[in-house]
């Protein structure tokens, strides 16, 4: 499978809301119920989903759009001199499995670094999605440990594990 990431167009709002629309669509770790995408489409008419301070690209596998990534800055200090990149990942149904969000990943931490300023990319899964916990590790990330209770999911906590990679 070939995968490539490319800035979202127009026409991806539609299938990144169809999947959003339901826990099917999303996957047991991702499903937060219903939220509006008007400002995600107000986002893209503003900047085409590509910010200072985040971003969003279209994982493409095949040429067919699989999902998308995400990233966004975060600060273990004062922001000036102590901010990082966390991503996030939203692979569409047909094709989780097949090692797209692995190389989508991937491909996102070498563009982050290429392009930023930023020494650390991080990212969070759930503690019980050990097929994403696998893929960050394919992808170059190292597990640090686990936040507690961290996420609010479907009527509970749940704990989260963060992963990183910093710059070679």
């Amino acid at each position: 499978m070939e995968v490539s990431l490319r800035p979202v167009r127009m026409m991806d709002l539609d299938l990144f809301d169809r999947e959003r629309a339901n826990p099917e669509g999303t996957g047991e770790f991702q499903w937060f119920g219903h939220r509006p995408s008007h400002g995600l489409r107000r986002e893209f008419a503003e900047n085409g989903l590509l910010g200072h301070d985040s971003g969003r690209l279209t994982i493409e596998a095949d040429g067919q759009p699989a999902g998308y990534v995400t990233w966004w800055m975060n600060s273990w200090g004062p922001d000036a001199t102590s901010w990082c990149w966390t991503i996030g990942i939203c692979v569409f149904a047909d094709f989780r499995g097949k090692g797209a969000g692995t190389e989508a990943q991937r491909q996102l931490v070498a563009y982050l670094f290429a392009h930023t300023r930023a020494e650390r990319v991080q990212c969070f899964t759930d503690a019980g999605n050990f097929a994403e916990q696998r893929a960050l590790e394919k992808a170059g990330f190292t597990r640090e440990g686990t936040l507690r209770r961290a996420q609010w999911r479907g009527g509970r906590w749940h704990d989260q594990v963060l992963f990183s990679a910093v710059r070679p």
